[in-house]
């Protein structure tokens, strides 16, 4: 599997829920946001890849990264 596009939580475009996505193929679907961000996570810490979550309205609200940080903080923390 490429690991270039990371983990992604999205709102899922056929059914009620929430799904994971990696490069548009699911991985993981969930009844639950929590649910589904808990999975997320899960894989991209196993892949080492930044994982995304969007909103309900598909917008981005959060990113976290799990493996070579290509944007690093600055702040030295």
């Amino acid at each position: 599997m490429k690991r270039g596009g990371g983990v992604h939580t999205t709102p899922a475009a056929s059914a009620t829920g929430w799904c994971n996505t990696v490069d548009g193929q699911v991985l993981s679907r969930h009844r639950l946001k929590s649910e589904a961000v808990a999975a997320g996570r899960e894989i991209a810490r196993g892949q080492r890849v930044e994982h995304t979550i969007h909103r309900k309205d598909g917008r981005i609200s959060e990113k976290n990264s799990y493996g070579n940080d290509p944007c690093p903080p600055k702040d030295g923390r």
